[in-house]
């Protein structure tokens, strides 16, 4: 229970409290009474009230319909006390943060809130006589001048007044939090990992030392980490990388079972294996169980490393600039991010240690906006390089032994460093990619090019720099600056590369679009393109395509004088990289360490930002006369699109994909490595009819048929008794297409499980109204709602709240069906409001035309069940859950059901029948 001290520091916060649901307030007033309102009633009694402690403001005033209201946000002095901790953005997650016990927090109303700021500010007492104390004591008193409102109460908290003494820790001192994070230093590169063997006696003794003797047995967990041992053989001819391919069924275990030989051949080799998951949440779970391998957080730090894009950490040169420049309201998420910065473990903005809730509570452009923006980094140059949080992942990824990243990353660092240099030993010999299944999807995204407006426009800001406005972005002669400077031939190419740039759309270009006569070569292009969709295909909502021909004449002339325009950049371009990386060479003996990491880290960034956009954009030029004959295998397929910017309006692109894109992954990625192992739970679309042809499936999706030798097959089952834990059903009498009929199938199926829903959709829209329909009833029987693109959270906060708060439910797309592990009867519930098809696009159409060995319809009914499985996924996780699927489109064919593992048996039934059943199977008792 908290103690008197708490409740006594309760008192500094004499403000109401409110937590408000859909439709319902729960309100506690100063003077102790705790009221249940509606809406209405609430804004009109807090009207005459100070402002009122509350937990998310975006989402809890969104519930109340006061965006305006002034409040004080408990979330704020979490991330202020505790910086780096995770807790769910809600009553209950807070208490459950701080250590209170579920019988504890009870109902979490607004009675909990003064306890939970009276906790928050006793934890910041206690740290007084800290350095996290003198760093919270500066920065109150630079945040009580900004009229932050946990100031005063922390300040009485913490025993300081307005002023600080002189010896003390100034504010200035401490919101400059870049001045006393720690610096990396150099090593010696590491020596090529060894050729040991991992046998599969090894791996599965591994594994025993990773569960320990008490853990759950997990049937196939030590077959499964016995195939997986393949992947880390030595290899024998270089180009034939020993590949796996292991299908593990939910609750394999398969994360631990691919760790175990994983770690053992790092180990024992002295090598580093990057595992590559594609979504975050399943990095966050990978992360987790690497704590079995090494429980001293000193040691995983050393031995494992997190890697994201460079987008996704802080840049330390732009907080500092944002400091410098800040206005006053602006200094209350700096200072909450400078209290971060010191405690994060790597500075990951995105998915890492800093709150996604932060950015819902301050905006989004404290967070993306203080990150390593697109190609922005002067490297070397700047004055933090050598406490720069990427620097120092980069580092330690070096020496790590285990690297865990995501697809995109692995593929784009793949690409430059295998295909640019041609040196395997730059980049890793062994892989993991678990969700195996998303590769080809990621692999799509990585090898794939756009000429749009957007992406144009962004390599002349990378060109230029800022022309006008507030932006801080640094053009490529800020970045190369002394370089450069009083060296003829080096400034001759960077400034005819700079005046050739301004050929790239301007600033405001897409207000330009319709106008096809510009004098500017590529927004004369990007209108011609916009007129021949909008011709063409016109608008269906927020995207709008069409195939490239039978090509507009004028598209052909405009796309000849753009080609001609875009080599006048990349040419000065090659030969500034050229004398620059001359330099290395020829000035050898003057050049100091810095000055040579600076050329060369601008010589990879010049040849990737750039040349490397501008020869894809070139050969996309050349190639769009060339109409393929009739029955021609395209190698690449070639469209333009018309698509939302967001507030920006809509941009134009030409767009190109691989028709096959595992064929670069498999050149570059797959055959300069020793091992791969693709693993998932869905890697084959198991109809049932042919193994073989399953799996054959299966290696044209993740390239194994681009390598020499075959790949090892091996498929576990799933431990779990399907037919005795789910049941499932396709309800046959609701309307689908209704929204009224079908919110009404949500709202008895989520009241007959009592919450515990997931509730998954193909259309935003649908989703938007259904939520609309359903909150507020579900909130009156006691069944709190959440969804994805209606409340202020993320996805990764979505399902902490989901997995949180008891007996909810949650509605989300996409997202919400690849990835997400929530045990237990947090989720008993999925209800899919279709099936889910592949979305009909051009690019979809080529591929089901060419790769699908002249069955198309076979082509979508794989997708659709491969979906269907990985939906059904997310219900049983463990021997001792339960759960209910319902698919709501009476339309769904039976050949699809074959997508559901064995033991399922699916039920055609009416809604009514399929209430009762779901409400008799999920009953507790």
């Amino acid at each position: 229970m908290p103690d008197a001290s708490a409740a006594n520091l309760a008192t500094l916060v004499p403000n109401p409290a409110l937590v408000a649901g859909h439709g319902r307030v729960s309100l506690l007033t100063p003077d102790g009474e705790l009221l249940d309102l509606v809406a209405a009633d609430a804004r009109a009694a807090l009207a005459d009230l100070p402002p009122p402690l509350l937990v998310h403001a975006p989402s809890t005033l969104r519930r109340l319909a006061a965006p305006d209201l002034a409040c004080v946000d408990l979330l704020e002095l979490f991330a202020f006390v505790l910086p780096a901790r995770p807790a769910a953005p809600t009553p209950r997650g807070l208490a459950l943060a701080l250590g209170l016990a579920i019988e504890e927090i009870g109902r979490a109303d607004a009675g909990l809130l003064p306890t939970l700021a009276g906790m928050l500010l006793r934890r910041a007492a206690s740290l007084v006589h800290t350095p996290s104390g003198a760093d919270m004591a500066a920065l109150v008193a630079l945040l009580g001048r900004a009229g932050w409102g946990w100031a005063a109460p922390l300040r009485a908290a913490l025993g300081v007044g307005a002023r600080l003494p002189p010896e003390a820790m100034q504010p200035a001192q401490a919101i400059r939090v870049w001045r006393r994070l720690p610096k990396w230093e150099e090593t010696a590169p590491r020596p090529p990992p060894g050729n040991a063997e991992v046998t599969p006696r090894e791996a599965r003794a591994r594994l025993s030392e990773l569960l320990g003797p008490d853990a759950e047995q997990r049937a196939g967990q030590a077959d499964y980490a016995d195939a997986a041992a393949d992947a880390f053989r030595a290899r024998l001819v270089r180009g034939d990388p020993h590949m796996v391919l292991a299908e593990a069924g939910t609750g394999t275990g398969k994360t631990l079972g691919y760790i175990a030989p994983a770690s053992l051949w790092a180990e024992r080799n002295g090598g580093t294996v990057w595992i590559s998951t594609y979504t975050r949440h399943l990095q966050r779970q990978i992360d987790a169980e690497l704590r079995r391998l090494h429980p001293d957080p000193d040691v995983r730090r050393r031995r494992v490393v997190l890697r994201k894009g460079r987008e996704n950490y802080l840049c330390l040169l732009n907080l500092e600039e944002a400091v410098g420049s800040a206005a006053k309201a602006a200094l209350i998420p700096l200072a909450l991010l400078a209290r971060w910065a010191a405690a994060t473990a790597d500075g990951d903005v995105l998915g890492g240690d800093l709150p996604g809730w932060f950015a819902e509570l301050f905006g989004q452009a404290y967070v993306s906006g203080l990150a390593d923006r697109r190609g922005e980094c002067i490297h070397g140059a700047c004055t933090h390089y050598t406490r720069c949080f990427i620097e120092h992942g980069i580092r330690r990824a070096r020496e790590a032994d285990l690297v865990v990243a995501n697809h995109a990353l692995v593929m784009t660092q793949a690409a430059y460093h295998g295909l640019n240099t041609g040196d395997e030993d730059t980049i890793p010999t062994r892989y993991v990619f678990d969700e195996g299944h998303h590769l080809q999807e990621a692999a799509d995204s990585a090898f794939s090019a756009a000429l749009s407006g957007g992406e144009t426009a962004e390599l002349r800001r990378w060109l230029l720099g800022a022309e006008g406005g507030r932006s801080r972005a640094r053009g490529l002669r800020r970045r190369l600056d002394e370089l450069v400077v009083g060296l003829p031939e080096l400034e001759t190419p960077m400034e005819a590369a700079l005046i050739a740039a301004r050929a790239l759309p301007a600033p405001g270009w897409s207000s330009r679009l319709d106008e096809p006569a510009q004098a500017n070569p590529t927004e004369r292009l990007l209108a011609l393109l916009r007129r021949q969709v909008l011709a063409r295909m016109g608008k269906d909502g927020r995207t709008a395509e069409c195939d490239l021909h039978p090509l507009d004449p004028d598209v052909t002339e405009a796309a000849a004088a753009l080609a001609r325009a875009l080599a006048r950049i990349a040419e000065p371009l090659e030969t500034l990289v050229t004398r620059l990386a001359a330099r290395l060479d020829e000035d050898a003996d003057s050049l100091d360490s810095s000055t040579r990491g600076r050329i060369e880290a601008m010589c990879r960034a010049i040849r990737r930002r750039a040349i490397a956009r501008l020869d894809a954009w070139l050969a996309m030029l050349q190639a769009l006369p060339l109409a393929l004959p009739p029955d021609t295998i395209p190698t690449h397929v070639m469209f333009l699109r018309l698509q939302a910017r967001g507030e920006l309006g809509r941009d134009v692109g030409l767009h190109r994909h691989w028709l096959d894109p595992t064929i670069p992954f498999a050149a570059s990625l797959a055959a300069p490595a020793h091992g791969v192992l693709i693993t998932s739970a869905t890697l084959r679309d198991e109809t049932g009819a042919d193994a073989q042809a399953a799996w054959a499936a299966a290696e044209a999706r993740v390239g194994a048929t681009h390598l020499p030798s075959p790949a090892l097959r091996a498929a576990l089952a799933s431990p779990f008794d399907y037919a005795r834990q789910t049941r499932a059903f396709i309800v046959g009498d609701v309307d689908h297409t209704d929204p009224d009929q079908l919110a009404g199938a949500y709202r008895a199926l989520f009241l007959a499980a009592g919450g515990g829903g997931l509730g998954l959709f193909t259309a935003i829209a649908r989703l938007r109204q259904v939520h609309a329909r359903i909150a507020a009833p579900l909130e009156a029987a006691g069944i709190a709602l959440f969804a994805q693109h209606v409340d202020a959270m993320d996805n990764a906060t979505l399902v902490d709240v989901f997995r949180t708060e008891p007996d909810a439910c949650l509605l989300g797309t996409d997202a919400m069906r690849d990835g997400v592990d929530v045990p237990g009867r947090a989720l008993r519930l999925v209800v899919f409001e279709r099936v889910p098809w592949a979305r009909p696009d051009i690019l979809h159409r080529e591929r089901r035309i060419h790769l699908s060995g002249g069955q198309p319809t076979l082509y979508d009914d794989r997708v659709a069940r491969l979906r269907l499985r990985q939906a059904f996924g997310r219900l049983i996780r463990s021997a001792t859950d339960t759960g209910v699927f319902v698919m709501l489109d009476r339309r769904a064919p039976s050949r699809l059901l074959s997508g559901f593992p064995d033991g399922v048996t699916v039920t055609r039934t009416g809604l009514a029948d399929a209430v009762a059943r779901t409400r008799s199977f999920l009953s507790p008792g």
